[in-house]
């Protein structure tokens, strides 16, 4: 793994900062509880590796927008490898490690579920082309802000924005932002009066039989929509639910999907582009 290039003020500012652990706890509360339970799980078994993928975790997560714009694929990038065909953050094992699967629940919570790389920012604008976009489910708006600083029109939509209530898989945390692009309530996209010309893009769409899916599609078809940009699982997985998949096969038509999507190796999410049949 290529070594974290810095300036020798940021270093110092991060040497700082680790040496004082009652400040780091209560700067960064989040960052500190991943170094302490990171000490004692089972890592790649490459211990620098190891070290470098910490160290860009508390890099990243303690400068914020300050030292990157993507600061979740900063911090991945350099665990993706590729197996099967498919572009995963495993760190170079199929099994990836104890280590690496807390500090995915970490990245999600703080970021998102899905990873946005600069080659998926790319393939989402080329599919939506000029036509604004309407993210539903967008938890703290992470992937609108990638979108919209790719160019794009978007408005972001969730039925808990973390900014302004709770909300259970992205929570409050002090060091950490509540959202990266404005998240507006669901009750202002009812409010809409727009048909629907837009893209739709659905990111995680929660699964195990929770209707959000079907309901928003089947909105959006009355609507008028054209387009449907999905990241998530197939049929059967963590994402979407049957009602859900069953309106694609009938009435959508799959026109794209993202060659390079990176995904964590516990998961099988794609990124699909759709358009109606």
């Amino acid at each position: 793994m290529a070594k974290l290039s810095m300036t020798s003020q940021r270093w110092a500012e991060l040497t700082e900062l680790l040496k004082d652990e009652p400040r780091l706890q209560s700067t960064f509360p989040l960052v500190a509880e991943y170094l302490s339970m990171a000490a004692r799980l089972r890592g790649t078994g490459d211990e620098q590796a190891d070290a470098q993928f910490d160290l860009r975790l508390v890099h990243y997560m303690t400068g914020g927008s300050a030292v990157a714009l993507n600061p979740y694929w900063e911090i991945v990038q350099p665990f993706v490898t590729e197996r099967h065909g498919r572009r995963i953050i495993n760190g170079g094992r199929g099994t990836g490690s104890a280590r690496l699967a807390f500090a995915q629940m970490v990245l999600q919570a703080t970021y998102a579920y899905a990873v946005p790389s600069p080659e998926t920012i790319e393939w989402v604008t080329g599919f939506c082309g000029d036509c604004p976009v309407v993210e539903l489910g967008a938890g703290r708006g992470y992937w609108a802000d990638q979108l919209a600083r790719a160019g794009l029109a978007i408005e972001a939509y969730d039925s808990e924005p973390p900014d302004k209530g709770a909300n259970v898989s992205f929570p409050r945390t002090v060091g950490q932002a509540d959202v990266w692009h404005p998240v507006r309530s669901l009750d202002e996209f009812a409010d809409r009066s727009r048909p629907a010309d837009y893209s739709l893009f659905l990111c995680w769409p929660p699964g195990w039989g929770d209707t959000m899916s079907s309901e928003v599609l089947a909105l959006f078809e009355k609507a008028g929509g054209e387009r449907l940009v999905y990241i998530g699982e197939p049929r059967g997985g963590k994402t979407g639910n049957d009602d859900f998949f069953a309106a694609l096969s009938a009435r959508w038509k799959l026109e794209s999907e993202d060659p390079h999507f990176v995904s964590w190796w516990t998961d099988a999410d794609v990124a699909q582009g759709w358009v109606r049949g």
